[in-house]
C-alpha cells in the first residue's frame, strides 16, 4: 500500500473509534436511564439553612421577579435566605430587589465570572449556612425544590443536581434547546446514576454543602464553564453528585439559533481546554486509583455534542452507505456495517432520551431547523480560540413560566 492509501485508512479507523464510542457511549447511559432507581433511606431528619445564590449580569429584565419567586418555596422561611449578586444592574432594579426580603449583594468586576460573583457573596454573607443552592438569573424553582433538596441530605449526600426542564419552547430553537436538555439530563444525570455513576452538574438548579462549597469554589476561576472545573475537583476527591429527577428548576432556553451555537462554542471551548488540563490525571486516576467516575467525566470533556454526534454520525454513515451500494467508486477499510451500526445506536440513544412530551407536530416542525442548527455548531468548531478567555452574556428575557 503506497503512502497516500495510507493516510485515509487511518483517518477512516480513527473517525469510526472515536464516533464509534461515542455513539455506544449514550446508548448505554440511555438505556440505563430508562430503568428506575431506588434512592438511599433517610439517615437523619434535619432543616438546613440554605443559601440561595442567584447570580446575575445585566439581568434587569428577569431579576426582580426570579428573586420574588424564590421567595415562595413550602421550605420554612427561617431555613432559607435569598441571595441576589448584582453585576451591573440599573438602579431602578437596585431598588426594586431592595424592597424584597432578600439578601442584596452588588459587586463590580472589571471581567465578570460567575465563579467571582459567588466568592464574593460567600465572604459577604459569612459561614451561617448549612448548604449552597446555586440557581441562574432566569431559573425558577418549583414549590418543593429546596424541600427536595434538603431530603436528599438527609440521605448524606453533599452534592446534589436537580432536575433542570424548559421555562419556554416559544419558537423552534427553544423546542430543540429543551429537547437537547432532557437528553443529556437522561443520558449524563440519570442514566449515570442508574449505573452508580455521578451525575453530570449543569451549572444551576445545583445545591452543595455550604463549607465545602465555599472551599473548593475558592480555588476555581473560571471564566466559563466554571461548573465543568468544579465537577472535575469534585470526582477527583471521590464526591459523589447526586441528582433529583423530580426536584424540578425552569430554565429559559435561548430562542435563536446563533445564541445556542454561541453558547455552545463557549461550552465546547471550555471542555477542550479541561481535557488538556485533566487528561493525564484522568488516566492515572483510573489505572492506578480504579477511580471511575472522575475519568468518565475527563472522557465527557472531549466526546462530541449529541448534536454534533448525531449529525455526522449520520452524514459519515449516508456516504458508506453509498460505496456500499457502489454509487461511488472508493474503497473503503472500514465495514459499512460498523457505520450503520453506529449509526442505530445513536438513534436510539435519542429515541429513549426524548420525553414523550416532545413528541409532538411542533417538534416536528421545530427538526426542519436542525440542519441550519448543526451547521452553525460544526463551523463553530474552527473557531474556538479564545472563546473560553472572556465572558460571555446570554441575555434573557421575561417569559410567563
Amino acid at each position: 500500500m503506497q503512502l497516500f492509501d495510507v493516510f485515509p485508512a487511518i483517518l477512516e479507523i480513527i473517525l469510526l473509534a472515536y464516533f464509534g464510542s461515542a455513539a455506544l457511549y449514550v446508548f448505554i447511559f440511555s438505556l440505563a436511564g430508562r430503568f428506575h432507581r431506588f434512592s438511599k433511606p433517610h439517615t437523619v431528619d434535619l432543616k438546613r439553612k440554605v443559601a440561595v445564590l442567584i447570580p446575575g449580569y445585566k439581568e434587569d429584565a428577569v431579576i426582580v421577579e426570579v428573586a420574588r419567586r424564590a421567595l415562595e418555596q413550602s421550605y420554612p422561611e427561617a431555613f432559607f435566605e435569598v441571595v441576589v449578586i448584582a453585576d451591573s444592574f440599573q438602579e431602578l432594579t437596585l431598588q426594586k430587589l431592595e424592597r424584597l426580603p432578600i439578601k442584596l449583594v452588588k459587586v463590580t468586576f472589571e471581567k465578570s465570572t460567575k465563579s467571582k460573583a459567588l466568592n464574593r457573596a460567600m465572604e459577604v454573607i459569612g459561614d451561617d449556612f448549612d448548604v449552597a443552592l446555586v440557581l441562574d438569573a432566569d431559573n425558577v424553582m418549583e414549590f418543593d425544590f429546596i424541600e427536595r433538596i434538603n431530603t436528599a441530605f438527609n440521605s448524606g449526600y453533599q452534592v446534589v443536581q436537580g432536575h433542570r426542564v424548559a421555562k419556554n419552547t416559544n419558537t423552534p430553537m427553544a423546542i430543540l434547546d429543551a429537547i437537547s436538555e432532557e437528553v443529556n439530563n437522561h443520558i449524563f444525570r440519570k442514566g449515570h446514576r442508574v449505573l452508580g455513576l455521578s451525575s453530570a452538574l449543569i451549572g444551576s438548579g445545583m445545591a452543595f454543602e455550604y463549607r465545602f462549597f465555599k472551599e473548593t469554589m475558592a480555588n476555581v476561576e473560571a471564566v466559563g464553564g466554571f461548573d465543568k472545573e468544579l465537577e472535575l475537583k469534585l470526582l477527583k476527591g471521590r464526591n459523589t453528585i447526586e441528582y433529583l429527577e423530580d426536584a424540578l428548576v425552569l430554565d429559559e432556553k435561548v430562542q435563536k439559533t446563533e445564541v445556542f451555537a454561541n453558547q455552545r462554542k463557549r461550552w465546547l471551548s471550555a471542555q477542550f481546554i479541561y481535557f488538556k488540563r485533566f487528561a493525564v490525571s484522568g488516566l492515572k486516576e483510573l489505572l492506578l486509583k480504579g477511580n471511575i467516575d472522575f475519568a468518565d467525566k475527563v472522557y465527557q470533556m472531549i466526546s462530541p455534542p449529541r448534536v454534533l454526534l448525531l449529525g455526522i454520525v449520520l452524514g459519515i454513515t449516508f456516504y458508506y452507505f453509498l460505496i456500499d451500494n457502489n454509487v461511488l467508486p472508493i474503497a473503503a477499510v472500514v465495514p459499512p456495517y460498523l457505520w450503520y451500526t453506529a449509526a442505530g445506536l445513536t438513534f436510539l440513544a435519542f429515541l429513549m432520551a426524548v420525553p414523550k412530551k416532545y413528541y409532538t407536530k411542533e417538534t416536528v416542525s421545530a427538526l426542519w431547523t436542525l440542519p441550519k442548527t448543526f451547521g452553525i455548531l460544526f463551523l463553530s468548531l474552527f473557531k474556538l480560540k479564545g472563546a473560553n478567555k472572556k465572558f460571555i452574556h446570554t441575555q434573557h428575557g421575561t417569559l410567563n413560566t
